[in-house]
């Protein structure tokens, strides 16, 4: 996706670090079921999902609270590049912040 390769380029010179379409296994039962990938992982602590979208639907956001859930972190960034203005949700791990930490 261009905007992938853009906004690696903008973290870049923010002097960011981040990691690209991170895979994480996924577990059920002690048993790899397989794995997901996210779009970017930045300093260890947050998810950022991609879209190309002309609007967010409740699925995107699912699928963004299930990366954040998956990869155990607090925070997630679901951004759209597809709307006619930028769109973006910040997504919380439920799990985590039931104890009300947010970043």
């Amino acid at each position: 996706m261009i905007y992938q390769r853009c906004l690696a380029i903008e973290m870049n010179r923010a002097g960011l670090s981040y990691g690209r379409e991170v895979d994480v296994g996924i577990f059920y039962d002690g048993y790899s079921v397989g794995s997901r990938r996210a779009d970017f992982i930045v300093g260890d602590r947050v998810v950022v999902e991609l879209k190309a979208l002309t609007a967010l639907e409740n699925v995107h956001i699912a699928q963004a609270r299930n990366y954040v859930v998956a990869y155990g972190y607090e925070v997630g960034l679901l951004i759209n590049f597809g709307a006619e203005s930028l769109e973006y949700k910040r997504i919380f791990n439920n799990q985590r912040n039931a104890v009300g930490s947010k970043l």
